[in-house]
């Protein structure tokens, strides 16, 4: 039978990478975005809002995906906005497609603030979950925008007749241009802009993210589980975390990222420096960088996400993400930290991101 696939949210970190990977494994593959993504051989690309319901009819009129991939999800002021928004944004799409009945599987990326807590009480006390990170622990007592978005898919599945997986990954590594979070290279960037003024690489988090154990997932590693839970009939129905597979302290890796881009490391110094704070006024200097090296995006904040990478590093509490369940039904993807941070600054050498 044929696969066909629509990747929702194929401009950003986690669609464009998972696109790149069903088409190497012979998928038709769509991409829908509000400006979709031109760059990858081999997409269709689909241009839909997803908050526009008759659009986004009109854009799907003739496309019958087998498999549906959410990757995609929108910021707003207020939580209540969140989950208004983004609750929206999956009921709007699965009831276009519904027409059709041509859906199999539905793959939903959250993340771990399903653990967390939601970005106005992310990671503080009360919402503070037992650690490794288990897919078991009930719903936190609080809204939470990545709940209303799973609430829609089962009541779409209950009426559909399709199967689903939920996919919670921890920091995505991986390239996009664009994306609201995005870790890998927004420490890439703040290492460029140490490196061109002399600044040193401060560390911009807690004393717990520093000294504890973490770990992240490689956005391949998450492409790969997304394609086996929407294929594995044991893995269907079921929610899954996703991360690389090893452990890291960031006390070690900030000095290896710090030397592979030749500037000076300092590490936790007694109190949180926010990231935002620190690249607050670099959004001229980073011009500077890019005319001076002719790179390829010159706007800042198309590329870091200082808010964000501040929302991980800052944690009061050490975070690792237990892999058993997946394990335990074949998913056995590992892939190594280190050379993942590594392997995304070359990626975006290549693509003339970076100097």
């Amino acid at each position: 039978m044929d696969k066909i696939a629509l990747v929702v949210g194929a401009s950003g970190i986690a669609g464009s990478n998972l696109a790149i990977k069903l088409i190497s494994q012979g998928w038709n593959t769509y991409g829908l975005a509000r400006t979709p993504n031109l760059e990858i051989e081999g997409l269709q690309p689909v241009a839909a809002d997803l908050l526009d319901p008759e659009g986004l009819k009109n854009s799907l009129a003739d496309i019958k995906p087998t498999h549906v991939y959410i990757t995609t999800w929108m910021r707003n002021d207020t939580e209540a906005e969140n989950i208004r928004v983004n609750s929206m944004m999956v009921r709007n799409l699965l009831d276009v497609l519904s027409v059709h009945q041509s859906v199999q599987h539905v793959a939903l990326v959250t993340g771990l603030k399903h653990y967390l807590g939601p970005f106005e009480a992310y990671a503080q006390d009360g919402f503070l979950p037992e650690t490794p990170l288990r897919e078991e622990h009930p719903r936190l007592e609080i809204e939470n925008f990545y709940y209303a978005q799973e609430d829609e898919v089962y009541a779409a599945a209950a009426r559909d007749g399709f199967t689903w997986s939920i996919h919670r990954p921890h920091t995505v590594i991986g390239q996009a241009v664009g994306n609201a979070m995005n870790l890998g290279t927004t420490l890439a960037v703040y290492a460029t802009i140490c490196k061109e003024t002399g600044r040193q690489f401060r560390w911009p988090g807690s004393s717990a993210q520093w000294n504890g154990l973490s770990d992240v997932t490689d956005v391949n590693v998450l492409a790969d589980q997304l394609i086996w839970a929407s294929t594995t009939e044991r893995a269907k129905n079921e929610a899954f975390n996703v991360v690389n597979g090893d452990v890291f302290r960031w006390s070690r890796l900030w000095n290896k990222l710090a030397a592979y881009f030749g500037v000076t490391a300092v590490g936790f110094e007694g109190t949180i420096k926010p990231l935002e704070t620190e690249m607050a006024n670099d959004g001229e200097i980073w011009k500077s960088i890019a005319r001076k090296y002719n790179l390829k995006e010159t706007e800042l904040k198309r590329l870091a996400s200082a808010w964000h990478t501040d929302l991980d590093l800052g944690r009061p509490i050490e975070v690792m993400t237990d892999m058993s369940k997946s394990r335990k039904l074949g998913f056995l993807v590992f892939k190594d930290t280190e050379e993942a941070f590594y392997q995304l600054f070359d990626q975006l050498r290549r693509s003339n991101l970076i100097p």
